[in-house]
């Protein structure tokens, strides 16, 4: 994604904190949002100037990470799980740190699609993909000898070499079903259904 920490929508991002914290104490749960409202608001300052945002988390703040993690969550995990279960026709693998995916696809037409989708459901949240390194890759044991029977050179995701994913192929050894792990799995609550 293309500076996704700058990015984020702060609406979106209160509605999806709100979600996240149904406390049993309602004045706590108004604590804790005006406090990340205020963080949202505290700008950025540059030769002494402080300058308000109005999207994107507070830069070099140490809850910025975790505002862009729940940010995605909605945006991205829930939305994936579910593109996974009524639109994939084979298996799919979706990983996510911080604002980097990895998806791995049994069809390519499968990739394509979700490629697509994807591109617009960042869109509806202010975010998008970073063309130069998003791009759809060939790879399996069968992957060298279908790319040399077309006549194309080794995959590589830039000048920089193979693309080497030793923890994903452990993942898949050993996980048959290639599901999300159950940790993934979060059910939603009606009113959060609008993002997802």
């Amino acid at each position: 994604m293309v500076s996704s920490f700058d990015a984020v929508d702060h609406a979106w991002l209160i509605r999806f904190v709100e979600h996240r914290t149904p406390g049993l104490d309602p004045g706590a749960d108004r604590r804790v949002i005006r406090l990340i409202r205020k963080w949202l608001k505290a700008g950025v300052m540059e030769d002494g100037q402080v300058t308000p945002t109005g999207t994107g988390t507070p830069q070099g703040a140490v809850i910025s990470p975790l505002l862009a993690n729940i940010y995605l969550h909605y945006v991205f995990d829930l939305w994936g799980q579910h593109w996974r279960k009524r639109h994939a026709r084979g298996h799919v693998i979706l990983v996510r740190y911080a604002d980097d995916i990895v998806a791995g696809f049994e069809h390519k037409a499968d990739a394509e699609r979700f490629r697509a989708d994807l591109n617009e459901r960042m869109a509806r949240f202010a975010l998008t993909l970073h063309q130069e390194k998003t791009r759809l890759i060939e790879f399996g044991r069968f992957a060298a000898g279908n790319r040399e029977r077309r006549g194309l050179g080794k995959a590589s995701t830039s000048s920089a070499g193979d693309v080497q994913l030793p923890g994903l192929h452990a993942y898949l050894r050993a996980h048959p079903a290639r599901r999300l792990p159950a940790s993934a799995a979060v059910a939603t609550r009606p009113d959060a259904r609008q993002a997802a």
